[in-house]
């Protein structure tokens, strides 16, 4: 029966169930006593709550606290092994996947390597699947315990009735790309288990949202850093987060050819490759690695003491906090945030050396009265911060739904992956 408001008494309890849950998840323990205040809810409905939650195995027993003048009261909290998330980072050097109990600590993990950055989407999907595999099988987790998978992923992600997920990530090649649907033609996993796919500066927005420096935060920015850039949007009407392609806002008209084929973006200034790949020009010779041209340049800019820095490299470094700086004010006129954090393999191995310059930059470029409202940081989480939010997504939709598994797919026509896969067998 639905209520004036439209909602039904199931609805109702699916949202205390998820009310209770979330108090737990992230202020417990906690008694029953203080989940009344903390949830709104009657000490009925916590105690009733709180009961079918013990019977599905999502609450335990947690000790015990004393209370004033009576008997100690039992403490509560979500129960770890309760159910199992996968976390997935399509990064710019290599696939990481990660295994995940109910409160996010990490079971196992694998890593695959992309040699000399190839994104082919067979590969990529093979990867995954893979990997997948190889953390179950490593934690002894029957692939039926999972509540989903969460995957991060470059460029924008489109949601279709048909095909799932679809991605369209320029700078790596990817046109409509079903990675959803060819997911779900190759992997071992039941058709019960949810993928979820999403930008991977939003997964890393929503890991420092959640457990990170954007805690408490009603408006924010976190930055993605990282071969390119990219950010996330927090605001109080987009709570989840929402990707923004920052990377690509012009910054200097008939500038360097960026990567997704424009001229003058950000990403062509103030990304990695970009910015090792102008210290080449200027006469650096950095590795091939990536990452490990990155903490040469660092090393030839900020050398020990008593060592003259490579004029070259810190020239090449401080335009580049410039550049970035700058990106960062066009963020602070747009949206007015609180916090802006950097994340991301680069943001974070530049870290504290590199941030000085950056924040006086932004701080420059941006109008006065936002700019005194900001504080500009680096992210708390680590270069794993991509594959704890991609985790995130399949624990979000679980609390949304009260702690329910989503519903098995019911049998009906071919699903669409089958047919995305037949159109691209050759025949």
């Amino acid at each position: 029966m639905a209520g004036r408001n439209g909602r039904t008494v199931r609805d109702l309890r699916r949202a205390n169930r998820t009310a209770v849950l979330q108090r737990l998840y992230f202020d417990g323990p906690l008694s029953r006593f203080e989940l009344g205040p903390a949830t709104g809810l009657s000490s009925g409905s916590v105690s009733n709550v709180v009961s079918d939650l013990v019977t599905d195995g999502l609450v335990e027993e947690a000790g015990s606290v004393d209370s004033d003048g009576g008997r100690p009261r039992t403490l509560l909290r979500v129960a770890p092994g309760s159910g199992h998330m996968i976390g997935v980072d399509v990064g710019e050097t290599r696939v990481r996947i990660e295994l995940f109990d109910l409160t996010l600590t990490e079971l196992a993990r694998a890593e695959r390597p992309l040699a000399q950055r190839r994104y082919e989407v067979e590969g990529i999907v093979g990867h995954i699947r893979d990997g997948v595999a190889e953390v179950l099988a490593e934690a002894r987790i029957a692939p039926e315990q999972l509540l989903g998978v969460g995957i991060g992923v470059p460029g924008i992600v489109e949601r279709t009735p048909d095909r799932g997920a679809v991605v369209h990530g320029q700078t790596i090649g990817w046109y409509d790309v079903p990675l959803e649907s060819l997911l779900r033609a190759t992997s071992q996993l039941p058709e019960s288990v949810p993928y979820f796919i999403d930008n991977g500066a939003k997964t890393l927005g929503q890991a420092e949202m959640w457990f990170g420096g954007g805690r408490g935060a009603r408006n924010a920015v976190v930055v993605l850093f990282g071969s390119g850039v990219g950010a996330c949007l927090v605001t109080p009407e987009v709570e989840h987060g929402r990707a923004v392609e920052w990377g690509h806002l012009t910054v200097r008209v008939r500038g360097r050819r960026c990567r997704c084929g424009a001229l003058g973006c950000l990403e062509a200034y103030a990304g990695a490759e970009s910015l090792i790949e102008r210290w080449r020009e200027e006469g650096g010779r950095p590795p091939a690695d990536e990452e490990t041209a990155l903490t040469a340049l660092l090393a030839a800019a900020y050398p020990p003491e008593g060592t003259e820095a490579d004029p070259v490299a810190l020239a090449v470094l401080e335009e580049t906090a410039e550049y970035l700086g700058a990106g960062l004010s066009d963020l602070i006129n747009l949206f007015q945030p609180e916090r802006i954090l950097i994340g991301g393999w680069a943001g974070l191995q530049l870290g504290a050396r590199f941030l000085p310059s950056v924040r006086r930059y932004a701080m420059s470029y941006a109008l006065r009265h936002p700019a005194e409202k900001v504080t500009v940081d680096l992210g708390r989480l680590g270069p794993d911060a991509v594959t704890v939010g991609a985790a995130i997504l399949p624990l979000a939709d679980f609390f949304t739904r009260g702690g329910r598994r989503a519903e098995p797919v019911p049998e009906g026509p071919a699903p669409a992956w089958r047919t995305a896969m037949e159109e691209r067998t050759p025949h």
